[in-house]
């Protein structure tokens, strides 16, 4: 497994809405075929575009999540991996991976590194959108110290496998974690070297 490390972005950039921000279309095997409105992308039944999720681990091997912000527009207030988004039209995945793991967590991950993909079709029965993604795997090392956006998460905590099943069995997950999960666990297991049984 490629292994790179991250470099953080300025996270500066003007406000935009959901509406303003533009996704990837793809199709089946991920070439990119035009570009969607955010919501437009999400609503029933779904247009494939292009997404990213992070995994991001301690030196003990436990996984970092993210409760999602109350006022997220999508699946707020659930649990879900360490970070996910969209790249902009024409972003490498890595890049936009690491951009938006230091806008949300206000730290770059270490060891960064390409973990696969996944294309999934998950309904929110909560928010009535539609996960239709061909989603970009990542796993790396997460600093101790993180400074979250309240604007982004509401709450972290770093999980063994066993509190993640715990947790997972009373809290509300987005509906894409668990498919995520299955896809990036050989190399999470590459990642910890086999010190964590993921």
């Amino acid at each position: 497994m490629p292994i790179s490390s991250a470099t953080a972005a300025d996270s500066s950039s003007p406000s935009t809405s959901t509406e303003d921000i533009l996704l990837e279309l793809v199709d089946e095997s991920g070439a990119t075929i035009g570009t969607a409105e955010k919501l437009a992308a999400h609503q029933p039944p779904g247009q494939l575009h292009r997404a990213f999720s992070v995994f991001l681990f301690d030196r003990e091997g436990r996984l970092l999540l993210q409760r999602r912000a109350l006022g997220k527009y999508h699946s707020p207030g659930v649990w879900s991996n360490t970070c996910c988004g969209h790249p902009y039209p024409g972003e490498a995945p890595f890049a936009a991976a690491a951009r938006r793991t230091f806008e949300e967590l206000g730290v770059a991950p270490t060891l960064l590194a390409e973990a696969g993909t996944v294309r999934y079709n998950h309904p929110d029965p909560l928010s009535g959108l539609v996960e239709q993604e061909y989603n970009h795997l990542f796993v790396g090392l997460s600093p101790s110290t993180l400074a979250p956006d309240p604007e982004e998460i509401a709450e972290t905590v770093f999980v063994t496998p066993r509190e993640l099943a715990e947790r997972h069995a009373r809290d509300t997950f987005s509906t894409w974690f668990p498919t995520v999960l299955d896809a990036v666990r050989p190399a999470v297991r590459e990642l910890t070297g086999g010190t964590a049984d993921w």
